[in-house]
């Protein structure tokens, strides 16, 4: 059983997770990420974090929050499902009443369980984050090559979880601190004050982690991660020097970086795509986005993609012969993500989930360089997207004709990818033009997720609530 942490305003002097470290005492290179099992006891801070093994165990515990339970996970409460149900990549079939039924049908209200628990869980780990960095940075006996490699990965998981909480939710708190006095009756900070937030930290982690992935995978934040967050972070804010910059550190490091060619092994554990990925707790087990979005029977009993959508693939590009699959049982056919295609045990894992990948980053730079009158360098980043995928160049030529095609790129290439289209569409002011023809309960509003009704009333100071709940 996992024991989560209830609120944002846990007191500072204990943890309340207990690292179970035991086993990697005993096994030189331990490369589990080390579960988070019942506290027997309440463990103060500083003995967690006095001891290297148990310090670097409760900070990539987190990673293993974020792939369990926490937004980037690929089970029914993470982004890919939940904003591809909301946008326009998936249709839904389960119950109604179940917890996709009211994000497909533009149906949530402040109450939401699901709502709530995306708020709460995702407060709760960057609770974990600022108990590690505080807990961290008082140690007397970390190394101060450990206390920098922890501390940036904490500060980065800080930084993330505040990204996808302003996107969904708008203004919020930002937290830094795990004291109680001054976390009960935290504010919202406008969206801006966030985002600066979510900068500083992102430029302090980068400044204090290295270039090398000190696991040996691509499991854990190096600077080449924090990179990448930062030039999502500055394309949001349309900062397209710094977004240009920062996807070229990546795109610019071929030795360590470049696009499969195959692409069915684009999502592979070895992907030389891959900047950021997310391990399998267990060895031989492969990601929960394949149990979450794979079926073997039609009508499905969750999600398919919605068949528009893949209707709109160009005529030979490869993506959709890759990336999808299809189930007919004669009378109709319904349509899956295939990013991801193994289910079972496979005895050594063979597929871990993508957080950042380097495609991304092309786009990125794509609008970034577009913005900045470099057409030509905007569509060359297009074309190494489209020939990888199969497709001839784009023959966009206008700003207007790049830029949609840029979105059409990103729209194919990084569907189901934890929320991408929905947060494309919300940022290019573009979800009402889409989605109000789709969704027959589509309001303005829903741009943005309300504030759970049980945190405003346990803290008026959150108010007020969105427009439209």
């Amino acid at each position: 059983m996992k024991t989560k942490i209830k609120n944002i305003i846990i007191p500072s002097d204990f943890i309340i997770i207990l690292v179970v470290f035991t086993s990697c005492l005993f096994n030189s290179g331990c490369e589990d990420f080390i579960d988070v099992e019942d506290p027997i006891g309440q463990i103060p801070n500083q003995n967690v974090f006095e001891n290297e093994e148990t310090a670097v165990s409760a900070v990539t515990s987190m990673y293993g929050v974020l792939r369990d339970e926490v937004l980037l996970t690929g089970n029914q409460i993470g982004m890919s499902l939940l904003t591809g149900i909301y946008s326009d990549e998936l249709d839904f079939y389960g119950f109604a009443g179940t917890v996709g039924d009211p994000f497909y049908r533009h149906q949530i209200i402040a109450s939401n369980g699901t709502v709530a628990s995306i708020w709460n869980s995702t407060y709760n780990l960057i609770y974990m984050s600022n108990s590690a960095i505080e807990g961290i940075e008082a140690s007397q006996n970390l190394s101060v090559e450990i206390k920098e490699q922890l501390i940036g990965e904490a500060l980065f998981i800080r930084a993330l979880c505040h990204f996808y909480l302003v996107n969904l939710f708008g203004d919020v708190p930002y937290i830094t601190t795990t004291d109680y006095l001054i976390n009960k009756d935290v504010s919202r900070m406008s969206s801006d004050e966030v985002y600066n937030h979510i900068i500083s930290d992102l430029l302090d982690a980068k400044a204090k982690l290295g270039t090398e992935y000190v696991s040996g995978e691509r499991i854990r934040a190096n600077r080449f991660v924090v990179s990448a967050m930062l030039a999502r972070v500055y394309l949001y804010r349309s900062e397209w020097a710094k977004a240009d910059t920062e996807s070229s550190e990546l795109i610019n490091n071929p030795g360590t970086f470049h696009l499969e060619s195959d692409l069915n092994e684009e999502f592979l554990k070895g992907s030389s795509s891959a900047i950021l990925q997310l391990k399998p707790k267990n060895e031989g087990d492969n990601t929960k986005e394949a149990d979450t979005f794979l079926f073997a029977v039609g009508p499905p009993l969750l999600v398919a993609l919605n068949p528009s959508f893949v209707a709109a693939f160009e005529s030979g590009d490869d993506r959709k012969e890759s990336w999808i699959n299809e189930l007919a049982d004669g009378n109709e056919i319904w349509y899956m993500p295939f990013k991801y295609k193994t289910t079972e045990n496979t005895g050594t894992t063979v597929e871990y989930s993508i957080v950042f990948r380097l495609a991304e980053q092309y786009l990125i730079r794509a609008e970034s360089r577009l913005h900045q009158g470099n057409l030509a360098g905007a569509k060359q980043d297009i074309n190494i997207i489209r020939n990888r995928a199969g497709l001839a160049d784009t023959n966009a030529g206008s700003t207007e004709e790049i830029m949609e095609a840029i979105l059409k790129e990103r729209r194919f290439e990084l569907f189901t990818e934890q929320g991408h289209r929905w947060f494309d569409l919300k940022r290019l002011e573009k979800a009402g033009e889409i989605l109000a023809p789709l969704k027959p309960n589509w309001k303005s509003t829903d741009i943005l997720f309300p504030i759970p009704e049980a945190e405003l009333l346990i803290n008026p100071n959150l108010a007020p609530q969105n427009p439209g709940y």
